[in-house]
């Protein structure tokens, strides 16, 4: 599909398709074909020999293995080919091994190959061979592959193919490289493979050598290699290098091997001298607090029997969260990338590259708020990423249906033209334009070319002039005409009703029309807006995400995808090669269903007073998950393996299968017996057929139960139908779905993408299937994020933490104190919907592989909203105790005073090593501790009834923004901008209180002499506890002028007025017959 075709929209159900705009017709530009004489084990050339022949290793089946391979296989391999096993034979020159006794010292190929002699003994080998084969077999190779769906082409027909392989090549298509391999049916390696006489002259992949049988047993392959590579990498953990003693004359060739099989990463430890005191503090921590809690429960306090109940109950609570939060950060580690390996292996200079396509989703909603550049910047620093451009597609998905995000993504892919080559010519940082000319900082440091700052004004002066063209769009879009918008050619803009139109793609950069000013390919840029009717349920973000997978998967279907909010721009232009070093590992790739990155914010505050940084989850607590199972997902910043996302099970080694309580945190016993007797698999023969092949494998038993007892047709027939009712009636995405590598179906053309592209984005596509449930992102919850990931966790995927040196991404946050609030109040939302889901992480999932640690890391993420209700409850209680002269702890002896001093000195000890070995701030520390006190007495609190609301009533409250206050100058004026949200009265009234409390206490203490200070002093001491930590919620009541709204004090002194009169009322401390007594005195008149 060319970028100049015009935006397609149609709806599948009303089998319509119609191109609105269109301006040329120019077909796709051809790409280079890939050089096939590269050694399928490191990537490097073949070589050749001393004679100038091409290098080959295996005289049996010309296998492209290069000559430091060949040796590090006879060497410290298991000496035979991986494709054929045939054994290698010994060159002159190479060191003997092992077994080459049997053999004569030279070996005599000079006429192995030699056809004009006529080999009749080989040739009469190869035709027998060939002969012995099933007739079945010869009979089906002449038929094409078997389709999947309805018995029609996926796109085009498929090459023949011999069933030995059962295999396709997919070559160049119109909207992505070539070279990559899709399989249809399960490729049994196994299965003994016919000995070809291979003429070296021809192009290798005429012999089926690029098809998925060899590939599969390469995999295999690599595998072992890596495992024999440990002891080399632990040796070059420490210093990154050193020297590799060679064997024989190959000592050099034998390091540049060894160079290209060291891993991409490694886990860089915390020091043991950080470490093991934390670990100590922790289990005392532990010890301290049962004593307490003990001492607490055995010492009621009889004349304040109901406020010490409360407070017992609160304080175990308290503890219970924090063993959810303390125990995931156990084992807390770091990770560093080796960027010049992955380019060694995969993206050398001078050859074409081999890293994995990668699709980048950009999701936004209304442009009214979210402004349209920023979306354009995202959009930009993606385009200007550093990585290959055939390998880099950008998709905005526009789930409003905004003729102005359209209009300005048209804009921006104009004047992507001038500034991808401006990026890529002086190597700049951030690649954002608003961004990169905000820095304060000296843009001509390390710049050496003197036309930098000619052009940089130049540019600067056209990103200007681009953004008064954004800002003339806005402005035009902020009222819409009465007929609807029209497009620039007088056709009426389909997605005029948001909530009813047809689905829309626009190509605005490809192949075709996607060149910059200096003529160079620029990556896939493409709309997709999905159809919208009345009556469907569309899922909000969950489902546009969705939408985006399978779209994707049409067009380009990158192997790996990344999404990010339409805020969130690349700060570092190599993220993408950060994520690759991962997930291209042959071992970690395996088993890695996403990388993810931190995020940092711009804007914000110095003193960050709402905690907006998140610094404490982002570099604490994911720290700890990256040492277990991996961190969550957080909606943003996120690389996926999309064989992750469609619902397969990784590869996982024999070391992640053992159980092992300690290290590994598995539920390895009662999950055990379980599926011992009631499943049909068990962990170790789905992780041999894994192995054995890399096509991937459902996890569905009823499918294998069927198809078990049929004959072939018929169990391709019942694999067809779980097919579609697992991915949907879409042959050309199913057909993707099994290209592990990435890359489109062959064969395919323009017409049939888009009009699949259509369909797989209509409203009704995902009827009576398996997305959002098993597939995709899940739904469910409006913090689809923590399901999607949890989900994959579950199945025993690992999840990576990258965190580079210079951030990935960078975005923006909300810095007033209303919309911070409302922030938080989505987010704990949805962990109350997924807490009272069949999803819950207390009862989901012990049949899989999720860590006993993890699943606890969940279960703190999805309750840490009930947290609130005993929060307020505390946050009260000094108040209670200093209006009433009552408190909840009985007279404190020493024994008990000791164990008071030890848990506080213990909290402070643990947060103080938390932050030495995390690098955290203790003004991020306490800022973020003073933030749960807010969050936990406002947003939290109101999700925990809203959350009971929706699921147990269907009642669905919205509790958002409902009014502005006028802009203000000033480099953060948004701090001070005060919006009123119901959000703001409980933690007010909570400061009220406390204030009348501390005012009747230090009065009543006043009017009863000296000996009333001393029990005084613990009720002040937690009053003001409450009243500090609720001190940056106050700041942003009173606004930069103490200017706070008069609603919020009256709503906040009538709620603790009817509170005090209320309990003068009621008295619960007075007893009867003090009260009868106290009635039947006589006053003054007596």
């Amino acid at each position: 599909m060319e970028a100049s075709g015009g935006m397609i929209a149609g709806s599948h159900k009303r089998n319509e398709l119609v191109r609105i705009r269109h301006d040329s017709d120019s077909g796709p530009k051809p790409l280079k074909p890939l050089n096939s004489q590269i050694c399928q084990i490191c990537g490097d050339t073949v070589g050749l020999t001393a004679n100038g022949d091409l290098f080959i290793a295996c005289n049996e089946c010309a296998f492209p293995v290069c000559r430091a391979c060949y040796e590090y296989e006879r060497k410290d391999g298991n000496q035979s080919c991986p494709q054929c096993k045939t054994r290698y034979k010994r060159y002159k020159g190479s060191p003997r091994v092992d077994g080459d006794d049997d053999e004569e010292d030279v070996d005599d190929i000079d006429n192995e190959f030699n056809y004009a002699q006529g080999n009749s003994k080989a040739r009469k080998q190869w035709q027998g061979e060939d002969a012995g084969l099933s007739s079945s077999s010869r009979h089906e190779s002449q038929q094409p592959i078997p389709l999947l769906t309805n018995g029609q082409p996926v796109s085009g027909d498929f090459p023949s193919a011999t069933t030995d392989t059962q295999s396709v090549r997919s070559m160049s298509g119109p909207l992505g490289p070539g070279d990559k391999h899709a399989s249809l049916s399960y490729v049994d390696p196994r299965q003994p493979v016919p000995v070809r006489i291979v003429d070296p002259s021809k192009d290798l992949n005429s012999y089926g050598l690029g098809s998925v049988d060899w590939k599969e047993r390469v995999e295999g392959w690599k595998l072992k290699q890596e495992k024999n590579m440990v002891h080399t990498t632990n040796r070059y953990a420490e210093g990154r290098g050193g020297d590799i003693e060679g064997t024989g004359s190959n000592g050099e060739e034998l390091q540049m091997a060894d160079d290209a099989r060291q891993p991409m990463s490694r886990v860089v430890p915390i020091p043991s001298s950080h470490l093991t005191p934390y670990r100590v503090v922790i289990i005392l921590r532990l010890i301290i607090l049962g004593f307490f809690l003990q001492y607490r429960l055995t010492h009621p306090v009889n004349d304040a029997y109901p406020l010490w109940l409360v407070s017992v109950i609160c304080e175990v609570w308290f503890a219970l969260s924090w063993l959810l939060d303390q125990f995931p950060k156990w084992s807390p580690i770091n990770r560093e990338t080796y960027l010049d390996r992955l380019a060694f292996r995969h993206d050398r200079e001078g050859e074409p590259s081999q890293l994995a396509p990668v699709d980048v989703f950009v999701s936004t909603v209304d442009p009214l708020k979210e402004p349209p550049l920023i979306t354009a910047n995202t959009v930009l620093s993606i385009l200007a990423v550093d990585y290959p451009v055939d390998k880099v597609s950008c998709y905005v998905s526009d789930d409003g249906s905004a003729m102005l995000t359209f209009e300005a993504l048209s804009e921006t892919a104009e004047f992507a033209r001038k500034w991808v080559p401006f990026c890529k010519k002086f190597n700049i940082e951030p690649r954002a334009p608003e961004f990169y000319f905000a820095q304060k900082i000296d843009y001509l440091k390390d710049k050496v070319q003197p036309s930098f700052v000619k052009e940089r004004r130049a540019m600067k002066r056209e990103y200007e002039e681009f953004k008064i063209r954004i800002n003339a769009l806005v402005a035009k879009a902020q009222k819409m005409p009465e007929e609807g918008w029209t497009m620039q050619d007088g056709t009426p803009w389909p997605g005029n009703n948001p909530r009813d139109h047809p689905g829309m793609i626009q190509v605005f950069l490809g192949h075709s029309g996607g060149l910059d000013t200096d003529g160079n390919e620029l990556p896939r840029l493409v709309y997709v807006s999905r159809e919208k009717r009345p009556g469907f349920q569309h899922h909000k973000k969950a489902g546009a995400m969705n939408a985006l997978i399978r779209v994707s998967a049409v067009l380009t279907n990158g192997a790996y995808l990344l999404n990010v909010d339409c805020d969130h721009y690349f700060n570092n232009s190599k993220a993408l090669k950060e994520a690759m070093c991962f997930l291209m590992d042959p071992v970690l790739g395996k088993k890695t269903c996403y990388v993810q990155f931190p995020q940092r914010f711009d804007g914000i505050d110095l003193h960050d007073r709402y905690a907006n940084r998140n610094i404490v989850f982002f570099d604490i607590n994911l720290k700890g998950l990256d040492g277990l199972q991996g961190p969550m997902y957080v909606g943003t910043g996120c690389c996926f393996n999309r064989q992750a996302l469609y619902g397969y099970d990784p590869v996982l080694t024999e070391a992640d299968l053992e159980p092992n309580i300690i290290v590994k945190s598995c539920c390895g016993g009662s999950r055990k017996k379980g599926r011992s007797g009631n499943k049909k698999y068990t962990d170790k023969k789905r992780a041999a057929k894994r192995t054995e092949s890399t096509i991937p494998i459902f996890n569905m038993e009823d499918i294998e139960d069927v198809v078990e007892g049929y004959d072939e047709e018929k169990s391709l027939l019942m694999s067809q139908k779980s097919l579609e009712k697992r991915f949907g009636q879409s042959p050309v995405f199913i057909a993707a779905t099994f290209m592990e590598q990435g890359g489109i179906p062959p064969s395919t053309n323009p017409a049939t993408l888009l009009k699949e592209a259509i369909h797989v984005i209509s409203c009704g596509y995902e009827d009576k299937t398996e997305w959002g449930k098993e597939i995709g992102w899940i739904y469910g919850s409006v913090t689809e994020d923590i399901l999607t990931g949890f989900k994959m966790h579950a199945r025993g995927w690992y999840s990576i933490y990258c965190m580079p040196p210079r951030p990935a991404f960078k975005g923006s946050a909300p810095i007033n104190l209303s919309d911070r609030l409302n922030q938080v109040l989505r987010w704990a939302l949805g962990s109350v919907e997924i807490l009272l889901s069949r999803h819950c992480p207390i009862w989901y999932g012990y049949s899989g592989r999720l860590m006993l640690l993890e699943r606890l890391a969940y279960i703190n993420t999805i309750v840490y909203p009930i947290t609130s209700i005993p929060l307020l409850a505390y946050c009260i209680l000094p108040a209670i105790c200093l209006l009433t002269g009552k408190f909840i702890i009985p007279e404190i002896s020493n024994y008990a005073g000791m164990w008071f001093i030890l848990l506080f000195l213990s909290i402070f000890a643990t947060g103080i090593l938390e932050l030495r070995w995390s690098g955290v701030s203790i003004e991020d520390w306490w800022r973020n501790e003073q933030f749960w006190v807010i969050g936990g007495t406002s947003a939290h609190l109101f999700a925990v009834f809203q959350g009971l609301l929706k699921v147990l009533a269907g009642i669905d409250t919205n509790f958002t923004v409902t009014s502005k206050a006028n802009d203000e100058d000033g480099e953060f004026a948004e701090l001070y901008v005060f919006k009123w949200t119901s959000l703001l009265v409980p933690p007010t009234t909570v400061l009220i209180v406390n204030l009348v409390g501390i005012v009747a206490g230090v009065s009543y203490a006043i009017n009863s002499g000296y000996q009333s200070w001393g029990p005084l002093f613990g009720k002040l001491f937690f009053a003001i506890w409450v009243i500090v930590h609720l001190y940056p919620f106050l700041k942003g009541l009173l606004g930069r002028q103490n200017r706070t709204p008069t609603i919020v004090i009256v709503w906040a002194v009538l709620l603790a007025s009817i509170f005090s009169l209320l309990w003068v009322r009621i008295d619960p401390f007075t007893s009867d017959a003090t009260k009868t007594a106290s009635r039947g005195q006589c006053g003054i008149n007596c």
